[in-house]
């Protein structure tokens, strides 16, 4: 007779299995036979993981329509299980798997939708940063300048689009009565996505700035970081810079070396 832990380990592996067989002898039928019985459960599992999704992609079910988005929900879940069981964590690979879903390939900028959408659900549950300490980046030697890492906000998130994602975003909101069309030509985006309190912003960045952002979070130094941004424009203002995503609440920390 196999071990309890055996009998769940096989549970969960062909639980999202509709022909899955491998665990009904395990089953002790009842009023429904055993495959009955773990369609049950099959059915909740599906329910409660495409409920969470459902949570986090509003945007891109209003843009496929519902019953395309429950196709491709169902697909998701049976290719990629959770694997916690935290549901805020479900779903973080929902973009990637737009991109090379063949009924929504010719929607090539869905996934850039999704990926906007998990940023802004990961961002909503971020913890807050108290401000930097601006007294303490005065006390600085310039000697120290080049060799400074910056920490940005854990409740802010950074990507890249070719499509204006922020637009098909703002168009597609609950409420939204304005002209709902969209030039998916109107070129490529930097964004921003950051909770300040209670809200969630959106901002579009210019180059030099996400280029700097991007190699802050990636821990890079500040001369790497200036040199970058220099190459890009090379009227790039770091005094401003500083100001601006310091006084924001976007760099939040800093270790001098």
């Amino acid at each position: 007779m196999p071990g309890l832990r055996e009998v769940q380990e096989r549970f969960s592996a062909n639980i999202l299995d509709a022909d899955a067989v491998g665990i009904a002898a395990d089953v002790k039928a009842g009023a429904f036979e055993p495959r009955l019985r773990l369609q049950v459960y099959r059915n909740n599992v599906f329910t409660g993981l495409t409920d969470a999704l459902r949570a986090v992609y509003p945007v891109v079910e209003k843009l496929v329509g519902e019953g395309f988005f429950l196709y491709a929900s169902n697909e998701f879940i049976k290719r990629n299980p959770s694997t916690s069981g935290d549901l805020h964590a479900f779903g973080s690979g929902f973009g990637p798997f737009l991109a090379t879903f063949e009924p929504a390939k010719k929607l090539s900028y869905l996934p850039d939708v999704a990926q906007l959408e998990w940023n802004y659900h990961e961002v909503y549950h971020e913890a807050d940063a108290d401000a930097m300490d601006v007294d303490a980046l005065q006390l600085v030697t310039p000697d120290q300048y080049e060799q400074l890492q910056f920490r940005l906000n854990p409740a802010c998130r950074l990507m890249q689009s070719i499509f204006p994602v922020i637009e098909i975003w703002r168009v597609n909101q609950e409420g939204y009565c304005g002209d709902q069309t969209v030039d998916l030509d109107a070129g490529a985006v930097n964004v921003l996505v950051l909770r300040q309190g209670d809200e969630i912003e959106l901002h579009p960045l210019d180059a030099g700035d996400y280029a700097m952002l991007a190699m802050f979070a990636r821990g890079d130094q500040l001369g790497d970081c200036l040199g970058a941004a220099q190459r890009i424009n090379a009227a790039f203002d770091l005094t401003g810079f500083l100001s601006r995503f310091v006084g924001n609440r976007i760099l939040v920390d800093f270790t001098a070396r």
